[in-house]
């Protein structure tokens, strides 16, 4: 008879899904504190599931455990998104997405419940994510304010407040409602920690500022480091005008929302 340890693979079946707003990537915070966000992990029906749900309310936040969905690889070394961290350290030293087993766990604020719905806020969290399991945060137990940094640094970098100028709000609504990507929270997530480090994110100095690059498009901001605010003042395409004639080649199939935006939106920065 086997024992335990010869088993080849365990299965698990998720007991639920989250629905929200951030359906990409990059619109993912780093961790669950650092986010504001609000959204909702439904449970499926016919399990009984509202009974387990018993008692669960009396609890202010709950520990998620689930599946990163849109991973399909793992790497045995990473690189942190944290300024002043190691280069690579192991995967099994990160909260890195990229696991041998894609199961992530999230600290996340429980707003309420109603029947097999669990409203929750601040999650790192995407839409459509698997959920595999829910558990009652602790505090007694679940908080070690004594615990070792291990490689990280002393302190975490400063968070910035992120705002659009009104042309930039308009430009990337027209983008969102034209295509859905978002430039907006992308630049809320990527802009709000270390908006000047082009090693790990796609940022290039300009004349007036600063530019980060998300697929094909330009998001152009300053930063205030007095205050900590990042102004985003605009968004350009990244195609060259010859790049968007009729006959050139659409590899992204984007080219004529391109030509829309830039009919709409005639401008340099």
């Amino acid at each position: 008879m086997n024992n335990q340890s010869d088993s080849k693979s365990l299965t698990f079946e998720p007991i639920g899904y989250v629905r929200c707003e951030q359906k990409y990537r990059y619109e993912a915070p780093r961790q669950a504190t650092l986010a504001e966000n609000s959204g909702i992990i439904e449970l499926n029906p016919g399990m009984n599931f509202e009974t387990a749900l018993s008692d669960l309310e009396g609890f202010d936040h709950i520990w998620v455990i689930f599946a990163f969905h849109l991973n399909d690889n793992w790497k045995p070394k990473v690189t942190p998104p944290v300024k002043g961290a190691k280069k690579r350290v192991g995967v099994f030293s990160s909260r890195s997405p990229h696991r041998p087993n894609p199961i992530g766990m999230s600290c996340v604020r429980l707003v309420k419940i109603d029947g097999r719905k669990l409203y929750i806020e601040n999650f790192d969290m995407l839409d459509g994510t698997p959920v595999l399991d829910i558990k009652p945060y602790i505090g007694l137990s679940d908080s070690h304010l004594e615990a070792s940094r291990g490689w990280l640094p002393d302190s975490l970098p400063e968070q910035w407040c992120v705002e659009f100028s009104m042309k930039a709000h308009d430009q990337a609504e027209f983008i969102r409602a034209k295509s859905g990507l978002d430039l907006e929270r992308f630049s809320q997530v990527q802009l709000a920690a270390e908006p000047h480090e082009s090693e790990r994110k796609r940022i290039r100095k300009t004349d007036n500022g600063y530019a980060i690059s998300c697929r094909t498009w330009s998001v152009f901001y300053s930063t205030d480091p007095e205050t900590f605010t990042v102004m985003v003042s605009g968004i350009q395409s990244n195609y060259q005008p010859e790049e968007l004639d009729p006959d050139a080649e659409d590899v992204y199939h984007d080219k004529d929302l391109h030509r829309e935006f830039s009919a709409m939106f005639q401008a340099g920065y």
